[in-house]
């Protein structure tokens, strides 16, 4: 079980950055580590994913959002630049066994084994 508690978002205005974080209760490194989104009428969506140092990209967010993670902390980061009113959403942590490509819309959201509470993101023009 892994419990996963995500934190940083807010309200920025277009172009500003945000770093979201998300503290894990024990060790993560076994498991791929993802961000999704969420946007009020949408299906819930891959951000990026990290695993094993291996990171992966949606194109929408592709140079500009950034996955980290500290295995020391047991955190994992999201680094959110340059960000536009479209990246306006609820923010989650996931942890799985595999990563699947999610981020390019292969693989079940919703089999995903463990989920934060979710971090709203506000981005206005």
């Amino acid at each position: 079980q892994v419990q996963l508690m995500e934190s940083g978002g807010g309200s920025v205005q277009s172009g500003g950055s945000l770093r979201l974080s998300c503290a894990a209760s024990r060790s993560t490194s076994s498991y791929c580590m993802a961000w999704f989104r969420q946007a009020p009428g949408k299906e819930r969506e891959g951000v990026a994913t990290i695993e094993s140092g291996s990171t992966s990209y949606a194109d929408s967010v592709k140079g500009r959002f950034t996955i980290s993670q500290d295995n020391a902390k047991n955190t994992l980061y999201l680094q959110m630049n340059s960000l536009k009113p479209e990246d306006t959403a609820m923010y989650y942590c996931a942890a799985d066994r595999w990563c699947e490509d999610i981020v390019k819309g292969l693989g079940v959201i919703e089999a995903w084994a463990y989920w934060g509470q979710g971090t709203q993101v506000t981005v206005s023009s």
